[in-house]
């Protein structure tokens, strides 16, 4: 029985083999004409601009990847505390490994499903990958025949901006790398060195540097960028790989990185000179030619988002490097704007909210800083009683503060509490959800319009794309990097007319916000004690903040390890009819803030 059965089971194997070799015949041998030259990619502009236009694709996607994005580390959002599964906890709690492990981590994908963007919040496997596609790239430039100078320059261009610019976005995190500026072969063996920040810098400035020779100010000015007029807003140019060189510069030229590569937690001067005279270089480019140009205030929102504008992208003239776009039209409908009001008006959701300790660096009209929320100032004006006046008029576009219209009455059987916010102490908003009420007293309103709830449409219909970098970022960082490097608020760079103090109030004016006081003119430490709380408020909720109290060695320091709430109680001489009209004008007593949550941080935090 057995001999038979062997015999049977070969004889088997044999046919099925026999099947498998005719079946690849057919159905899997390449055909002929389906070949690829391996030069055929790199051989003329068209192919090569292919090959190329990837990278773009590896951008990483911070705000809408998945269900509930966090972007934001440091002292600027408290999330729902018992919310465990996203990074933004992990940070609280000082894990760190949480990048790899959490089911909403924008460093690594370990989402749940978002559609095609899912793939798309990975810094870390992304940039390895465009990393090594732009190393293939530059090995294979010789390969380029049939191409004029102008697209030459444009491949090398971009190109070497992106292999500098992952390499950057890895540094920023993890701290200094091996740079791989070869193509690695499949059976290299690795021992390539860890060098210092610094050290890593300085290759990445090449790239930058090399990028900004090579390429245009605008491609619409170009022949090849004629093709595509109109539509080549966010390619890679020379006012980018400008700014990009500036911010890398500064960066490793800030007290962490200094002290990570050369042992002193100060700026080092000259790295900060040379940032500085990069930042002026692009910030003079795009002031002569309009490249960009800051958006009026009438039109800020449309810096972070549109509304029922047919799918527009938001940025206007002002966003220079914004995160992938893709599936943009869609998914903050799906994903974030869910997060950012209580369940008793929006019912899906996690919620995050701003701390009350980050809102009081939106300081007062007149440009003086808040400097204790509990007691008045004379000088500032800033009165506790009346905690919501005079504030800077950022304030009043990017938060929610008690009394403030969130959601139209169409059927008129809304209560007053639900349809204006009822941030008090025991209102309505604060204390029906929960830990999915908003515990810290405000709400965001920076990314979506205030009216956003449940039944009125207003979560469909919305487009936020963060800008990665912005104009506005530039003028600050130039600012910082110029005070430090030339030693004064009132130096400017070589070849640009700005001052240090001139590009924050330059921030400042389009908003309608005061000057720099002359009491912090004085010295370079009170300059920058301004520059850092602009930086907090200008770019507020933009992913900045965690690497900014990093860089400048704040993160383990009281008290920036704080998250608080503000409490409050109405006064009862303003009736809620006209507190609902000026909301700006709301009585409060007993003003006082509380911590939500005290990190608990070491030296080992930083990285």
């Amino acid at each position: 029985m057995n001999k038979y059965m062997y015999r049977g089971i070969s004889i088997l194997v044999i046919l099925t083999g026999l099947f498998a070799v005719f079946s690849c015949t057919e159905y899997l041998d390449k055909a002929p004409e389906s070949d690829i030259n391996e030069t055929e990619p790199f051989e003329n502009f068209r192919n090569f601009q292919g090959f190329t236009e990837e990278l773009y694709s590896s951008i990483p996607l911070f705000t809408a990847e998945s269900w509930h994005n966090n972007w934001n580390f440091g002292d600027d959002e408290f999330w729902e505390p018992n919310e465990t599964r996203m990074f933004a906890y992990n940070v609280e709690q000082g894990d760190y490994w949480g990048w790899n492990t959490s089911l909403w981590s924008n460093f690594i994908n370990n989402n749940a499903g978002g559609g095609e963007r899912e793939n798309k919040g990975n810094i870390w496997g992304l940039s390895w990958y465009a990393i090594r596609k732009a190393n293939v790239g530059i090995e294979n430039l010789d390969k380029l025949v049939v191409a004029t100078e102008e697209e030459r320059n444009l491949i090398e261009g971009q190109l070497c901006f992106f292999r500098g610019w992952f390499h950057f976005m890895l540094m920023q995190y993890w701290g200094g790398l091996p740079y791989i500026d070869f193509e690695i072969p499949s059976d290299y063996v690795f021992r390539l060195p860890r060098l210092s920040y610094q050290e890593t810098a300085e290759k990445v400035a090449e790239d930058f540097q090399r990028a900004a020779d090579l390429l245009p100010v605008d491609w619409d000015d170009t022949d090849v960028g004629k093709a595509t007029l109109g539509n080549n807003n966010l390619r890679i140019n020379k006012i980018m790989a400008l700014a990009y060189l500036g911010k890398n510069l500064l960066w490793a030229g800030s007290p962490l990185m200094n002290e990570e590569s050369t042992g002193n937690n100060e700026y080092n001067i000259d790295l900060c000179v040379r940032a500085a005279n990069a930042f002026a270089e692009a910030l003079e480019l795009t002031e002569s030619t309009g490249r960009y140009s800051l958006a009026s205030f009438d039109n800020y929102s449309q810096l972070f988002y549109t509304y029922n504008q047919g799918g527009r992208i938001p940025g206007l003239n002002e966003a220079i490097f914004m995160e992938n776009l893709i599936e943009y039209n869609s998914r903050w409908r799906w994903n974030q704007v869910n997060d950012y009001r209580p369940t008793t008006i929006i019912a899906s959701g996690l919620k995050v909210n701003p701390t009350a300790n980050y809102v009081n660096y939106y300081g007062m009209a007149n440009g003086l800083p808040i400097t204790d929320p509990e007691t008045a100032d004379a000088e500032s004006g800033y009165d506790p009683e009346y905690p919501w006046r005079n504030r800077d008029p950022r304030f009043y576009h990017d938060i929610i503060f008690d009394g403030v219209k969130c959601a139209l009455n169409t059927d008129g059987t809304l209560t007053e509490d639900r349809q204006y916010a009822s941030l008090y102490s025991g209102g309505t908003y604060r204390s029906a959800d929960g830990v999915r009420g908003v515990l810290t007293g405000y709400m965001n309103s920076k990314f979506t319009s205030k009216l956003l709830n449940d039944w009125d449409g207003y979560k469909d219909g919305n487009v936020m794309v963060l800008s990665l970098m912005r104009l506005a970022d530039v003028y600050l960082m130039y600012a910082e990097a110029t005070a430090i490097g030339f030693g004064s608020p009132n130096a400017s760079a070589d070849g640009y007319g700005k001052t240090a103090v001139d590009a924050v109030n330059f921030i400042r004016d389009r908003a309608g916000a005061g000057h720099v006081a002359d009491k912090f003119l004085g010295s370079t430490e009170g300059f920058i004690s301004e520059v850092r709380r602009e930086r907090a408020v200008e770019l507020a909720f933009e992913g900045h903040r965690f690497v900014d109290l990093r860089r400048w060695k704040l993160l383990t320091e009281k008290p920036y390890t704080l998250k608080k709430a503000v409490e409050f109680d109405r006064a009862e001489d303003i009736p809620s009819s006209e507190l609902y009209k000026n909301p700006q004008d709301g009585h409060v007593l007993n003003l006082r803030e509380v911590v939500l949550h005290e990190r608990q941080y070491g030296v080992k935090h930083y990285w």
